[in-house]
């Protein structure tokens, strides 16, 4: 029986950036190559911000963040992170972690971790509103 003391953290994920819970009642599980978001941008404290916009990479089926210049198919914006995510669970550094993607929600754009241009918007017209 191990009796040691054991610490564990948690982060709160701020979701200020929703416009209102329309959507948010039917996410889609996505994973996450790690590898294509940048530390200090898109996970400075070890978790990959909600709110942070996604794109497809083709040839393996991950999920990236979006990016207009890619060419690896993350140019194309298909949904929004709606849970943070972390990537250094139990001390180890994930390569991949499944989250859940929101298809059709009202964004508070105001209040992204991360801008999204209008390429990307155009994207995802008729599904993500902007307020």
């Amino acid at each position: 029986m191990d009796l040691s003391l054991k610490t564990e953290s948690f982060t709160q994920d701020r979701r200020n950036w929703l416009g209102s819970a329309h959507g948010t009642d039917a996410p889609v599980s996505v994973t996450l190559d790690v590898a294509k978001f940048t530390a200090g941008t898109h996970y400075p404290d070890g978790y990959i911000k909600s709110g942070i916009f996604l794109g497809k990479v083709t040839a393996t089926g991950l999920y990236g963040p979006y990016d207009d210049a890619a060419s690896d198919g993350r140019q194309t914006c298909v949904g929004v992170l709606f849970t943070a995510q972390d990537v250094n669970a139990r001390g180890v550094a994930s390569t991949k972690v499944v989250g859940s993607m929101l298809l059709h929600c009202f964004i508070r754009e105001a209040k992204l971790p991360v801008a999204i241009d209008a390429a990307g918007k155009a994207d995802l017209a008729g599904r993500v509103i902007f307020v």
